[in-house]
């Protein structure tokens, strides 16, 4: 089945409230009361670690109203906090760090860059937005006419919205990749095309996938030289984005498909990115990627015949996984394994009659493992 190569991975104002992000402030209290003893000095107040916090003021986690700007946050300005974007027309939108949850409502023509979002992204009553967004989830609500360069590691959802556009998630600025590790985000774990319409309407066709042409600096530009965000570094070139591109739900190019997987390691996600170079620059198309924990028993439903020496490998942490797509791909794969990733425990379909039942019996399992 496979071999391997190892030397020993809107609501207006009834909703305001839900939309302001949550802060906590807590008021500190002295007491008037007279220690005992002859001592009548009244006694200092008791100092709480949460007294010694920097108060939360919500206007620095919130952007509304605003028309025609250029707005956001730079690296290290929300630190994991929720976010809230409200009422803006015509603006461009950067959010260059990482954040718990972050809602769009009433906004309307703007161009959104949001970091890694630990949580929740949830669009609401917007229309004509082009964004680039990380997540763990993605929501849309009643809104209009969106393009959106995805990463999201469950499966988007869209309700009551048409004219839906979406593609895999190309970027790039230099703190892109911790913020990703801050929000508990794999760069393996992207389904972007996987999308799933909560209202779908018989006859009509309310979502759709870009072009693989389509360029995310003609959708969303980077900073103007005379923004607060100049400095950030940004590119949209797929060799440099954070994330891999795959071409997810499109229709492959070829009926031969092969299965790479790489087991846990210290260097598992730089052989997995090193891997992806070596087979595109061969022409072989990246269709789509996991990173996913196994057991026992997972690796002897996946693996079949060549379990027994992999049991022991999946122990160390999650395995990272990868479709390569295009005639001629599985011995081409096997020849890098053997020739770049001799010292790395890997396992790679062993011939293409095979190989496709392979990929089917990875993917299958980690999805179902993701709840997807």
């Amino acid at each position: 089945m496979g071999c391997f190569f190892s030397k020993k991975s809107k609501r207006k104002s009834s909703e305001k409230q839900e939309r302001t992000p949550t802060s906590t402030t807590v008021e500190t209290t002295t007491s008037n009361a007279v220690p005992l003893g002859n001592n009548t000095d009244e006694a200092a107040p008791k100092q709480y670690s949460w007294d010694k916090r920097d108060k939360v003021d919500p206007k620095d986690y919130m952007l509304t109203g605003l028309k025609g700007v250029t707005a956001g946050r730079l690296p290290g300005k929300l630190n994991g906090q929720q976010f809230v974007i409200q009422e803006c027309e015509n603006c461009d939108i950067f959010v260059f760090d990482h954040s718990a949850t972050i809602t769009i409502d009433d906004c309307v023509n703007c161009r959104v860059v949001l970091g890694p979002v630990r949580g929740s992204v949830f669009f609401r009553d917007c229309k004509d937005i082009k964004c680039v967004v990380a997540c763990q989830q993605f929501r849309t609500r009643d809104c209009k006419k969106m393009e959106v360069f995805l990463c999201c590691a469950t499966q988007p959802i869209i309700e009551s919205s048409t004219g839906m556009k979406f593609g895999c998630f190309q970027y790039y600025y230099p703190e892109l990749a911790f913020h990703f590790k801050d929000a508990g985000l794999s760069i393996f774990n992207n389904n972007w095309s996987n999308i799933h319409d909560f209202t779908p309407v018989s006859g009509e066709t309310n979502w759709s996938l870009l072009p693989e042409s389509a360029a995310v600096l003609e959708s969303v530009p980077a900073p103007d030289s005379e923004s607060d965000f100049k400095s950030v570094r940004i590119s949209a070139d797929p060799g440099r984005s954070i994330v891999p591109l795959t071409k997810g739900g499109r229709r492959k190019d070829s009926e031969e498909s092969c299965l790479f997987v790489f087991f846990a390691g210290e260097y598992t996600t730089a052989n997995a990115r090193k891997m992806i170079d070596e087979a595109t620059a061969k022409g072989f198309v990246l269709i789509q990627t996991k990173e996913v924990s196994m057991r026992p028993e997972d690796v002897k439903r996946v693996f079949q015949n060549n379990a027994e020496d992999l049991v022991e490998w999946i122990t160390k942490g999650p395995v990272i996984a990868l479709e390569l797509n295009g005639d001629g791909v599985v011995e081409a794969c096997k020849n890098i394994a053997s020739e770049v990733f001799s010292g790395t425990k890997v396992f790679v379909s062993d011939n293409k009659n095979t190989s496709c039942r392979d990929v089917d019996s990875f993917f299958n399992f980690a999805d179902m493992q993701m709840g997807l």
